[in-house]
């Protein structure tokens, strides 16, 4: 293979997850990954076209999404083929602990001579933990490191002191050093969405799998547009949220994308596939003029690739208005966590239960083509009983909506763990939460437990471990009898639904049972017995993984679109 530069990887959550024992439940089930969380973050994309920008060579390796594609795959094999000057490893998700420090280890063995640096917000949380381990050697601190990193490679050529490289945490034979968290764009028109760079990539390597963004990604493509880094809100248990953008990633206010630069991105998208995008960031959270340039520009563009929109908070009658009449297909994503306002309240989502409900009928008045509502179990203030009223409560949302099937409502755990610089993990016991793992090293440790109950790391005051994992199940037979008592689905298939809930309930008990056998031979091999079971309820346990998917036409059907985009270089204002 031709040296590169860069060789990006993103590993799957444990490794080798083939080869472990795992019961994931529905850690996953209400995003595009499987719980092997093989999407990999969109920074592999910036960062490798702003790189490839000034010359260099990059190259991004999807090893988990290639894992689980090709179960033979030979992981030591792959990564020995590889010549790279830097690897670059994501921990952006707390979740890839394991899987990201394991295959670090791996090409630390393999390729001795390279450096390996790490990124993300969990890497930026817990930088000084993670450069002590051995097999890392730099890591880059901050939501936007396109520009850290080109410095690092500037320094790398001129064998100039990594000193001078901005929001690096580094270790030489010195010792560990930590340079000034000093690069924090105000706004991010800067970055280069080049999804034409990522096509240049498959062709130039012939390698899809590598690339793909997630394990189904050819099938069923997904794009993304982001309108912001950082966020103006205050949610107790969100990672991303204000005070934890000011906490560790030296962030005072969210860096925007300039609305006309976003429409630009859709379009841009638009130019290579035919696939839906996903919107990150409420449009309105800019201001009103903000969100009215974004729908205005995306309108004189001429945007017809479907849109989905997200929503922080309820919206009036203007908003689905402008896009209805800005996008062809335009489809909405809100997340109130709870039907129950003391819950919504706590955990800091300050709007009334009727505001909420009107905002799905005026979208649904309003063309809109799929609204996603999703609730979630764990949350402050929340009890068992609760958990199962939002998912209660669902049947009361198609009855405002008499049964409209673009309507979805999804509940699930928070889980594998409650996210280090959030509110709640900052402030545990204030805010009713019991914490099991606080550094990187004991989250890591918790991933290879065999049951995702155990591999949660938190409980609260008012539901325990087993509350959580129970509800989980019980919220997943309440929400399909609603959806079938409104006509959503028929009797045959609530009965298959309900059926893998209680052979997920049952394997979580039976697991119990294992892991309580004291003698480590026997418990091994009951365990042994219990893989296989394991593996089928992979996914899709508390509700079908298709119930999430947009309409999309596959990919294979934007080849000619993808060969006539790469030459005409896409529509792109310069």
């Amino acid at each position: 293979m031709a040296k590169q530069d860069l060789t990006l990887i993103h590993a799957p959550s444990v490794y080798d997850f083939r080869k472990e024992f795992l019961f994931y439940g529905p850690v996953s089930d209400l995003v595009p990954s499987t719980p092997v969380f093989e999407m990999y973050p969109f920074g592999f994309m910036t960062i490798a076209a702003h790189l490839h920008r000034m010359g260099y060579k990059v190259r991004i390796i999807n090893l988990a999404s290639m894992m689980l594609n090709d179960p033979k795959l030979d992981v030591p094999a792959l990564i020995r083929r590889l010549d790279s000057r830097v690897f670059g490893i994501d921990l952006h998700w707390l979740p890839h602990a394991h899987g990201s420090l394991a295959i670090a280890d791996l090409v630390r063995r393999l390729h001795p001579d390279a450096k390996i640096l790490f990124g993300g917000y969990s890497s930026t949380y817990y930088h000084q933990e993670l450069v002590r381990y051995p097999q890392v050697d730099l890591v880059m601190r901050g939501d936007s490191t396109e520009v850290p990193v080109a410095q690092l490679f500037e320094a790398l050529d001129s064998g100039s002191d990594l000193g001078r490289v901005q929001n690096l945490t580094w270790k030489d034979e010195r010792g560990v050093h930590e340079n000034p968290f000093s690069f924090v764009p105000e706004n991010i028109d800067y970055i280069e969405v080049d999804y034409g760079w990522i096509i240049r990539s498959v062709i130039r390597h012939r390698d899809l799998e590598g690339h793909k963004p997630f394990k189904d990604w050819d099938r069923y493509p997904l794009t993304v547009a982001f309108t912001v880094r950082g966020c103006a809100q205050q949610c107790l248990v969100c990672g991303g949220c204000n005070s934890a953008m000011k906490g560790f990633l030296c962030r005072k206010r969210p860096a925007f994308r300039s609305p006309e630069k976003v429409a630009e991105d859709i379009r841009h998208i638009q130019d290579y596939l035919k696939a839906p995008t996903f919107v990150v960031g409420d449009v309105r959270a800019g201001g009103r003029r903000y969100a009215e340039r974004f729908f205005a520009e995306s309108k004189s563009l001429g945007i017809d690739n479907p849109v989905v929109l997200e929503l922080f908070t309820p919206a009036d009658q203007g908003y689905f208005r402008s896009a209805s009449s800005s996008f062809t297909s335009y489809s909405i994503e809100f997340s109130p966590d709870s039907h129950d306002e003391k819950v919504r309240y706590a955990l800091g989502r300050s709007f009334d239960t009727s505001s909420m409900e009107r905002s799905v009928q005026l979208a649904l008045e309003n063309e809109c083509k799929r609204f996603d509502l999703f609730f979630m179990i764990g949350l402050p203030e929340q009890t068992r009983e609760s958990a199962l009223e939002s998912a209660r409560y669902a049947k009361r949302l198609h009855q405002l909506t008499s049964g409209d099937k673009r309507l979805f409502v999804f509940e699930s755990p928070l889980a594998p763990f409650l996210d280090p610089g959030s509110y709640a993990f900052e402030h545990a016991e204030e805010v009713g939460y019991r914490l099991m793992a606080r550094t990187l090293e004991e989250h890591r440790a918790r991933l290879a437990s065999p049951s995702w109950k155990h591999v949660l790391s938190y409980e609260t005051i008012w539901m325990t471990r087993d509350d959580i994992a129970d509800a989980s199940y019980d919220a997943a037979d309440a929400l399909n009898q609603a959806r079938q008592g409104c006509g959503l689905i028929s009797e045959e298939e609530l009965h298959l639904r309900m059926e893998r809930t209680d052979q997920a309930r049952s394997m979580m008990r039976e697991l119990d049972s294992a892991l309580s056998i004291k003698d480590a031979g026997r418990r091994e091999a009951r365990l042994e017995e219990l893989r296989e079971k394991g593996r089928e309820l992979m996914e899709s346990t508390i509700c079908r993984k298709s119930d999430l998917e947009w309409e999309s036409p596959g990919i294979f059907k934007s080849l000619p679109r993808a060969m006539i985009g790469l030459v005409k270089g896409g529509r792109r204002k310069r």
